[in-house]
This record gives structure tokens, sequence and C-alpha cells, in this order.
């Protein structure tokens, strides 16, 4: 027995250190790592300046005779008024081809572009596309950049380390680290955007926008986007674009300077735990159909009202955000298999997938049939007129005065903000969400009366 614990002590004393020594050279790869991974990429992340000025009408009381004393005269009708802001970039091709969000180079009337040697350069917009609040800029290289290389973000997996590097708060090559909290995270912008987000608690703060999410392997796997907050600054919970959907739009921009999408032409929603007990299926999964558009690819191809799409080509649909993107990059034309569920049996629908160009004509006429009227984008005339920015909505076109608009006394060139307290960002946004919406339903719309300047809910039945 003495000779047994004497041997269990040795063994003992002999593997403590090498566990200290295996945990130590764990801590030592994993900083070596993060700083392999900054090293590397600093380099290709770029701050960007912008400014942007725009025309604002005088407010009425500068017709106060004080003014026109202080004028000399009576006031100017407008005034300039000059915005800057910035963000983060980076560098994807070795021409100056520059990767960064919409929402950092939007409306800009110059963009400087600063790498990190600290050579300045005048950027200019080669595409945009706010439905993924992604940019590529360009900067005329004197010769060939450092730039970055992307990486699988399908293959990115909860818990795993991330490395964001970034000009937060115009503090240059700024480096952070956390990990990635959760994939597929939607509903965070604008609902008729297309949203797949990586949710990460990397420190990321105004001025971080646009620029890269980084694996340990030094893969771009996300584009930082948007932070959830209270405060303004960093709460822990900020969202970066996923590399796949970045690189599909940036090479879509990059040789057409705009995105084509594929379009199925469904309404669709999350299956909730109810709904998956009652049609038999183990987990709340797949998107289930709300609504098909009239002439749209989904109606030609039989699909109805309450299947629930299990599979998109190949691939399995946890939810709906993930087909609505799946589709969005399938070419228009292409034919694709679904399986869906319906009356409890899983059957397999052939569709082809059609273009979002032929959607806008069906959607807002769609639109017009359930409001009998149509809209428009709200002018920069109307914009400055009455102070909107972030939300802008849509202005009406025209309005038939015995349609469910009309007889709530609303009218042309009124300007609607919200449904049912979703905001409406435009006319793509409109009309998706008025697609959604079953006939019979009852909805609250938020409208600007361009009258008064005054903003009210109108509830409006459909018919």
């Amino acid at each position: 027995m003495l000779k047994r614990c004497l041997l269990y002590l040795l063994v003992a004393l002999i593997c403590v250190p090498l566990n200290m020594q295996s945990a130590q050279s764990e801590s030592a790869d994993w900083k070596t790592a993060i700083t392999r991974v900054a090293e590397k990429n600093i380099p290709a992340v770029v701050h960007i300046n912008i400014t942007q000025t725009r025309e604002v009408a005088v407010p009425p009381f500068f017709s106060d005779p004080f003014f026109r004393d202080y004028f000399g005269g009576a006031p100017p009708k407008k005034f300039k008024r000059t915005l800057r802001g910035i963000g983060s970039g980076v560098i994807v091709k070795p021409d100056g081809h520059i990767l960064t969000n919409n929402h950092v180079v939007e409306g800009a009337t110059t963009i400087q572009v600063i790498l990190p040697s600290g050579e300045e350069f005048r950027g200019k917009v080669i595409g945009t596309d706010p439905k993924t609040d992604l940019a590529v800029i360009k900067i005329p290289a004197k010769g060939p950049l450092p730039y970055v290389k992307f990486g699988n973000s399908d293959k990115v997996a909860v818990g795993e380390w991330v490395v964001a590097i970034g000009h937060p708060r115009g503090l240059d090559q700024t480096v952070t680290q956390g990990i990635i909290s959760a994939k597929h995270r939607g509903g965070i912008t604008d609902p008729s955007n297309y949203q797949d987000f990586l949710q990460t608690d990397t420190a990321i703060n105004p001025g971080s926008s646009g620029g890269p999410l980084f694996n340990l392997s030094g893969e771009v796997i996300g584009i930082n986007a948007v932070i959830a907050s209270t405060s303004g600054g960093f709460e822990g919970i900020g969202f970066a674009i996923p590399s796949n959907i970045a690189v599909h739009v940036m090479d879509h921009l990059i040789a057409n300077g705009k995105v084509e999408r594929g379009w199925l032409g469904v309404s669709v929603r999350n299956v909730t735990y109810d709904l998956a007990r009652k049609s038999g299926l183990s987990k709340a999964e797949g998107a289930l159909i709300a609504e098909t558009t009239r002439g749209g690819p989904a109606e030609k191809a039989g699909l109805k009202k309450g299947d629930i799409i299990l599979e998109y080509n190949g691939r399995p649909v946890p939810d709906s955000g993930f087909l609505r993107n799946d589709v969005a990059v399938t070419k228009s034309g292409t034919e694709v298999k679904l399986i869906v569920l319906r009356d409890g049996k899983r059957i397999t629908v052939p569709a082809t997938v059609g273009s979002q160009a032929t959607a806008s004509k069906l959607m807002a006429a769609a639109a017009k049939g359930k409001l009998g009227a149509e809209v428009r984008p709200v002018s920069r005339k109307e914009l400055d007129k009455f102070g909107l920015t972030d939300i802008p909505g849509v202005a009406l076109k025209s309005v038939d005065s015995s349609g469910p608009l009309g007889r709530e006394g609303i009218e042309r060139n009124d300007i609607i903000l919200g449904i049912d307290g979703e905001p409406v960002t435009g006319v793509d946004s409109f009309d998706y969400l008025i697609s959604a919406i079953p006939p019979g339903s009852t909805v609250v719309l938020t409208v600007l009366d361009h009258r008064t300047s005054e903003v009210e809910d109108v509830t409006i039945k459909f018919e």
C-alpha cells in the first residue's frame, strides 16, 4: 500500500508541472494568434472620414424684423449645413477597392480614406446596397495595396474567438477581441433588409462601422455594422454582416455597381413551437408561407399559404430569414427544389426563381390593390422640410378617395412613416411590409400630414 501511494505521489508531481506548462502554452498560443491577426491585417484596414453638405430651408421665424436687421435685409431662404462622420473599411483588392458599410458613405459629398501608413486619398463610390448595408468605394492606388482574405462565415461556431480592427471614436488601428455570441440574428434593423447577423461581444463603437471581424486564422468572417446600445457606446452586443453575404454583394457591386437578387414571391414567418408540434416537427424550424404574391414564382409553382418550406435546394431552412437570404443570392431563372410540409406530408416542389425587378412591379401592384394608393420616394425637399433623416418613409403619389386610405382622409403627398410600429425606410420597405399583411387585417399606419406637419396614427382595415 505504501509503495502504491508513493507511486501515485510521484506521478502527480510529474503531471502537475506538465499540465501547467500545457495551459501556459495554450494561453501563449492564443495571445500569439491575436497578435498575428493584428500584424497581418492592420495594414489593410482604413479610416474613412466623410463630409455631407445639405441645403436646409430657413425656419419661418427668421422673417422676424430682428433677423432682417441682422442680415441687412431679407434673410436667405436656404443655408448650407455640413455634417461630418467617421467609419472604417477594409481593402479587398490590391487595386484599391474597399468594402465598408452603406451607412458610412451614404449621402457623402466627399470621402477621405486614410491608410495606416498615413497616406490620404479621395474615395469614389463604386456601388451601394442599402438592403445589406454594404458599399464598395475605390481609391486611386499608386501601387498594389495590402488586402484581406475572406473566410467561410457558415463554418463559424458560436463561442469561437474573433478579432475586430477599426477606428472607434477616430482612434486609428484599434484591435479588440471577443467571441461569436450567436448566429443568424435577424430583426435588428429594417425588416425589409437582408439580415443574418453574427452577434459578437467584441468591442465595437461608433467609428468601427465597416471594419472587419476576423477569425484566428486571420480571415474576414464579418463586416461590423451595428451595436445594440442604450448609451450609444459598446455594451457587449454587436452585429456583423457574415462574410458569405458580404462577398456576394461586394462582387456584384464591383462588377455591376448594383446587386441583382433572386425572388420567390412569398411572405414568410418563423415556425412557432406550437405550430411545429401540431405539424409533427421535432423542433421549430422552416419558413411558414403566410401569403404568395399573385403571378409570382411561388404561386406558379403551386406553393400555398400554410405550407412550411423545410429545405431550399438541398439546404435545410432553420427560419424565414435564412430562406429569404438564400433566395436572394440565387440567380434569376434558376430552377430550385423545395421540400415542403403540407397537411403533414413532405412533398418536393420545383420552382423557378424570379428577379427583383419583376418583384418590385408585382409588389407595388399588390400594395396599390390593398391600399387604393401609389407611393413614391420622399424628395430631398420634403426630407429637409419635415426634418426626416434615418426614417424617410414614403410619400403618397396618388390616393383613391374610395379606397382604405382615402376613406380615412389620407391625401396625396402625405408621408407614411411606419406600419404597425415598423419603420418605413423607402418604397421597397413599404411594399414588403404591405405584402406581408393578410387580407381582412387591421393595421396602424403612422402618417405625416404634408399640410400641417403633424404625425398621427391611423387605423386601416384591409379588405
